[in-house]
């Protein structure tokens, strides 16, 4: 009976945990839109990669806060991976950018939606995700609608910045398995805003920007580095990596509707129909996807062994539930999400 009410008294915090995950998810993509809408407000002055420059130097200062790398620690495998990783979000991010200033936010953000949506299919033999591919390719085509006036360039650049996506998805599962915590990431980030100083300093000198461009070029990365990592890390201790995948689906719609309120750009109802048949290949993708990544392994012992040290040393709840068998089964159930909750977070 005593097991029965200790069980009773759990239920409804993992329901309020749930909940407040879901909401956290929401928020770190509402925030990445708005921070990505607030950076085309910077574009006309200092351009995409002036922005993107300052955006690197503010993800660097928290990637580093927050993972605290050990450079000296870096093994040459190590190193490699790092370098390869600042590569991706250098280049990730600019095209991104870039992209969005051609052709607008909505339809740069669902152009590289298709990353995740390609790694998610590669190498499968499941029907459902055959038919989560022939769902979005015609959506791709519908919503690109190549004809003389198309911006082929900007389309390009989003689709580059999809390659880059998948590739920032590959490197992050490597990363995970070598080093633990976000020190991958901010290594990455660091090195990645290094290479952006000659960068930004070119183009702030050659065009010097108000304090509302600084501004806006700050704001994006706090809104779109800062505020969605935080978010995704809590998000991701209350609830299962399934639905973190699933609710990331849901930038391509936040994107649209940003794009609208903010930027004025409107789309007619044939691209959302498309923007909705690409959302919800994402989200059959990547929950299905979850589960297959989830059974073929993770992070190596080490990683494993330090993820596990420090989450006794931060969560209470942990800490304190050593003796008795319902607390081992909770204890089981947080570290099942450590090396997820511990892995390098997106850009």
């Amino acid at each position: 009976m005593r097991t029965v009410r200790r069980n009773l008294q759990v239920e409804p915090d993992v329901g309020t945990n749930r909940s407040a995950g879901v909401a956290m998810m929401l928020g770190s993509g509402l925030s990445t839109q708005v921070g990505a809408a607030t950076a085309a407000l910077a574009f006309p002055v200092i351009g995409p990669a002036g922005v993107v420059a300052i955006r690197q130097w503010v993800a660097a200062v928290v990637l580093l806060a927050v993972g605290r790398p050990r450079f000296r620690s870096f093994t040459a495998r190590q190193w490699r991976l790092v370098l390869s990783l600042a590569a991706v979000f250098a280049t990730m991010n600019l095209t991104l950018y870039t992209s969005i200033d051609r052709v607008g936010l909505g339809l740069a953000v669902t152009l590289e939606f298709l990353g995740p949506l390609a790694v998610a299919l590669a190498g499968s033999r499941r029907k459902i995700d055959l038919y989560c591919a022939l769902a979005a390719a015609p959506a791709v085509v519908v919503l690109t609608r190549p004809q003389a006036s198309t911006d082929y360039l900007g389309i390009g650049l989003g689709l580059v910045a999809a390659a880059c996506w998948a590739c920032y998805i590959l490197l992050n599962r490597a990363m995970g398995r070598e080093l633990p915590g976000v020190q991958g990431s901010g290594a990455a980030a660091a090195v990645s805003g290094l290479a952006y100083v000659p960068i930004g300093i070119v183009m702030l000198v050659r065009h010097p920007p108000t304090l509302a461009t600084i501004s806006y070029a700050l704001a994006a990365g706090v809104l779109s580095s800062a505020v969605p990592f935080l978010m995704d890390v809590l998000a991701l201790r209350r609830g299962p990596a399934q639905f973190f995948g699933v609710f990331m689906s849901v930038n391509p719609v936040l994107a649209a509707l940003v794009g609208l309120v903010m930027l004025g750009q409107h789309l007619d109802g044939l691209a959302w129909a498309a923007i909705a048949a690409i959302v919800a290949a994402n989200a059959v993708a990547a929950s299905t996807g979850w589960r297959r990544g989830r059974l073929r392994g993770g992070s190596s012992p080490a990683v494993r062994r330090s993820s596990r040290r420090a989450l006794r040393a931060d969560d209470p709840t942990i800490r304190k539930g050593c003796g008795d068998g319902e607390s081992r089964s909770l204890r089981k159930q947080e570290l099942g999400t450590a090396c997820v909750r511990l892995r390098p977070s997106r850009r």
